[in-house]
């Protein structure tokens, strides 16, 4: 087993760190309190499709494959709603209801950097969708960049401290309800009318928020390729091609990635701007009982093949009988590395029932298995 273990649990650009983008954007802008509501919910609704997810999980158990595909391209979490031609449908529909040109270009603004800053960081996605269904990333920056944390953030900290302070001056914050109120001023953001809310836009913090801005579309150029020369170094120093879609940053600066060492094994290394590889280890591609295994390694293979999302990029097979069964665990050669990674499920566990074709998946993280899979994810 590796020697060392990265990562921390599931996280991603989180939804705070979207709205705050939204209302820098809006505050450059300089809207009135209607314009930056309107830009800030641009900013935050691509995430909204966990309504439609929550719906498809509902009724994918009663799904043929085909209908299965179709729908989770639809309405999958950071499926559809995170594609550019999603975001052009509401750009144009922005457009055609407020006949603003401004107004137009800063909500494109505020849903396209949501897209943006998801696809930057480690989540695969369909951002070409329909026209390109396979998934790719850029994955150059960390779920929690610093830069772009601090930025996203300043704008929420004088939007609370506004709210606050008006709450303060209208006699409604106490000591009795002071926790009570903190919990709710974002969510009174899109509610009421207060000045707190075009503070944001005029005044003091206006300047600074035009040079945020500027700071973050250039951090978010440079990233990408910066990644691209790093990881042109260490293909030199390793003697091998290096996917630059399969690096993926597990820390600030610092990189996962993998490639085929040789017909039974992948290399796995962690590599970083300030000193090169830092940690390598070393994976079989399968752990077997006995030659029988292939057939079912190879069903195995098509089946994930046919699934969706289809984020094993290094698959490893562990193979092991049981009864009448056949149990193959398929993972990724980078999961023990990184144990607690965003998106990508630790482990599928297919079933097969050797007396019959009958089989059942399931997905395991950590400890915890879920129900079998929906029969209509696979073909």
């Amino acid at each position: 087993m590796p020697s060392f273990i990265l990562g921390e649990d599931d996280r991603m650009v989180n939804t705070l760190s979207h709205l705050g983008i939204g209302l820098l954007i809006a505050s450059v802008a300089g809207f009135n309190r209607r314009q930056i509501k309107i830009v800030a919910f641009m900013s935050i609704l691509p995430d909204l499709d966990f309504i439609l997810n929550a719906l498809f999980l509902a009724i994918d158990g009663h799904l043929d494959h085909q209908m299965y595909n179709g729908l989770y391209y639809m309405m999958g979490h950071r499926e559809f709603m995170h594609s550019l031609i999603f975001a052009l449908i509401v750009t144009f529909y922005i457009w055609y209801r407020e006949k603003d040109r401004m107004l137009t270009i800063a909500s494109g603004a505020a849903i396209f950097s949501h897209i943006y800053l998801d696809y930057v960081t480690s989540w695969k996605m369909r951002p070409f969708f329909p026209f390109i269904k396979e998934t790719s990333t850029i994955g150059a920056i960390d779920f929690f960049d610093p830069m772009v944390t601090v930025i996203s953030f300043i704008p929420l900290y004088y939007i609370l401290a506004g709210r606050v302070r008006e709450s303060k001056n209208n006699g409604v914050l106490n000591g009795n309800n002071i926790s009570s109120q903190v919990n709710g001023h974002i969510s009174a953001f899109f509610q009421g009318n207060g000045s707190w809310l075009t503070g944001i836009s005029k005044g003091e913090h206006r300047s600074l928020y035009r040079k945020m801005l500027v700071i973050f579309v250039i951090w978010c150029a440079f990233n990408p390729l910066a990644k691209a020369v790093l990881i042109s170094d260490i293909e030199r120093a390793e003697g091998h091609d290096i996917s630059y879609q399969d690096s993926y940053p597990i820390l600030p600066g610092i990189f996962l990635s993998a490639y085929e060492f040789n017909d039974t094994t992948y290399r796995i290394l962690t590599f970083s701007y300030w000193s090169g590889v830092e940690k390598e280890g070393f994976v079989e591609k399968c752990y077997c009982d006995n030659a029988s295994s292939e057939p079912y390694i190879q069903r195995t293979q098509f089946l994930y093949s046919s699934s969706l999302p289809g984020e094993v990029d290094y698959p490893v097979y562990n193979v092991s009988n049981y009864g009448s069964n056949v149990t193959v665990v398929l993972s990724d050669a980078r999961n023990p590395f990184a144990q607690y990674w965003a998106y990508f499920k630790t482990e599928y566990i297919f079933v097969f029932d050797t007396a019959s074709e009958n089989y059942e998946v399931y997905v395991k993280r950590d400890v915890h298995y879920s129900k079998p899979m929906p029969k209509g994810m696979f073909e």
